[in-house]
């Protein structure tokens, strides 16, 4: 397998992939989910909403986090998280440019 050269896109091309890449596990969609049905929680609370292991869970946050999907803060011995609105008005900016592209567009 190739290296997937990244030095060779845009920076936010590599944000958007890094993101696309983190949301592509139906287990993230769900935390994700979660975290916008509550305000902040605590990793434990997010343990017993889904059907996996703990440190499971806890390589998903891993993952959500390193895609600066969610952040989290520390509260004595627990982690809590919640959704980073900065990601999120990322991609809703480039979604919002490739359906304003594709309204113009005349294409099929």
């Amino acid at each position: 397998m190739g290296a997937s050269k990244t030095e060779h896109f845009t920076t936010q091309q590599n944000k958007i992939a890094t993101i696309a890449k983190a949301l592509g596990h139906p287990a993230r969609i769900a935390i994700i989910e979660y975290l916008m049905s509550v305000n902040e929680c605590i990793c434990g609370d997010i343990v017993n909403e889904l059907p996996l292991a703990q440190p499971t869970v806890s390589q998903h946050l891993k993952e959500l986090k390193n895609a600066n999907i969610i952040k989290g803060s520390i509260e004595g011995n627990a982690i809590c998280y919640c959704i980073n609105e900065n990601t999120i008005d990322l991609l809703n900016t480039y979604f919002s440019n490739i359906k304003k592209m594709l309204n113009k567009s005349t294409c099929c």
